[in-house]
């Protein structure tokens, strides 16, 4: 019997025999919300990126910048649903010349937050890899819709061009078992797919990379800590190229103090607060996801204004940055212990490309560990990887911008693309 190539096999061929398809479309679908960012694979060059916002009601709003020149173009007006906001990119991506229907798309790439123990590379999406998704929707109900809802949309778009879905989850699959489960009823953990997951990867990968580079190392020769501070704050120790602890688990909300999540905490004060402050499990969900972290402590989440009110003297923001800091050197402590031997730290992400203070407060008192940061390389800004500690340090710490969408389309490509180069 003759076997038949599957209708995403038969996609890659096709794509991989149009010479010219060197573009990668990539796209992060939130649940009222897409970024996207063309590139183009020949040299990762950016050729536009956007932002529609606010979808579903009166004031949506699309921005779009094209970043070939030309000016950064806005509407305020009604989109209904993802499908229109999608149309609306095309569009926008059209008047530049670089429409949805250019036989230079190679494919598109889709953030996709959970993909669970099934999926541990970039994955070419077909109904089974949508069922998957879906499965997984209880364990990431507040993503895992609304990037299945942008794939489809782009799906229906475009039916000939291969979607792929890179998930966040990926880069922690190899984890071992000693740093992914939980100390519960093993049964239990298994049958509702209880373990820790790890999220932010496309984030770790790139920025791990990216630091083996700067330090003039292959990956395989570093081991890094990863520090991605943003509103989420994640963890993660890297030894040879490869995860083997995060501190996000099962959910984003483990680990670090973020701007609105609390990260660890005793389990019981859940129960604590149901059976003593009568307080239901949607009430607690919202208090620990929205209401806690910093914006919790001190009612700001902007380290920006946190570090302003420290500097005037607010003791609330003075105690918010202290227990934010005490918890990442925890972590820091912890995964130089898990690895042994580190060669470099990397600070990534809005608050830990940006927020000096942060950086240096972070280090402080680990000199013993060969840590320290030079305050004057510290102050510098830009958008390049750089290292901050002194010349003589025994393990570097560095600046690594992390670059989420190039990573999205270098795996997206590297799997439909690399033959058309």
């Amino acid at each position: 019997m003759t076997a038949h190539p599957s209708p995403a096999t038969a996609l890659l061929d096709e794509v991989r025999s149009a010479p010219l398809a060197t573009r990668v479309l990539v796209l992060n679908s939130g649940s009222s919300s897409v970024k996207y960012q063309l590139l183009d694979m020949r040299d990762g060059s950016r050729l536009a990126a956007g932002l529609v916002e606010r979808i579903g009601e009166e004031t949506s709003r699309l921005k779009h910048t094209p970043l070939t020149g030309g000016e950064s173009r806005e509407q305020i007006a009604p989109i209904a649903d993802h499908e229109a906001a999608l149309k609306a990119v095309a569009a926008e991506l059209a008047k530049d010349g670089l429409g949805l229907d250019s036989p230079e798309l190679a494919a598109i790439g889709h953030r996709v937050v959970h993909g669970g123990q099934t999926f541990t590379d970039p994955t070419v999406i077909d109904d089974s890899v949508l069922a998957e998704i879906e499965r997984l929707i209880p364990v990431a109900p507040l993503h895992n819709p609304a990037n299945l809802t942008g794939i489809r949309t782009a799906m229906a778009l475009r039916p000939d061009l291969p979607q792929v879905a890179v998930f966040d989850t990926a880069f922690h699959t190899t984890m071992p078992e000693s740093a992914a489960r939980y100390a519960i009823d093993v049964k239990t953990a298994d049958e509702h797919r209880i373990r820790r997951y790890g999220f932010h990867g496309t984030s770790h990968a790139y920025v791990s990379r990216a630091t083996a580079e700067l330090l003039g190392k292959a990956p395989q020769d570093v081991n890094v800590i990863v520090l991605h501070l943003g509103n989420g704050a994640s963890a993660s120790a890297v030894r040879g190229g490869r995860c083997v602890d995060t501190s996000m688990g099962l959910t984003p909300l483990e680990g670090l103090v973020m701007g609105t999540r609390s990260g660890d905490m005793d389990p019981a004060v859940i129960f604590h607060l149901m059976r003593v402050g009568g307080m239901s499990t949607d009430e607690i969900d919202t208090l620990l996801n929205k209401k806690s972290g910093l914006i919790g402590l001190c009612g700001d989440n902007d380290m920006r204004e946190i570090r302003r009110r420290v500097d005037e003297g607010d003791e609330r923001a003075r105690l918010a940055f202290d227990i934010y800091i005490h918890r990442l050197k925890k972590y820091i402590g912890a995964y130089y212990a898990v690895l042994g031997r580190v060669d470099a730290i990397a600070f990534t992400a809005g608050v830990g490309e940006n927020a000096a203070p942060v950086r240096e407060a972070a280090i402080a008192g680990l000199e013993e560990l060969g840590l320290a940061v030079d305050s004057d390389l510290n102050a510098v800004r830009g958008d390049e990887p750089r290292l901050i500690s002194p010349r003589d340090a025994r393990v570097a710490v560095a600046v690594v911008p992390t670059d989420e969408e190039l990573e999205i389309a270098t795996q997206t490509y590297a799997l439909v693309g690399e033959s058309n180069a």
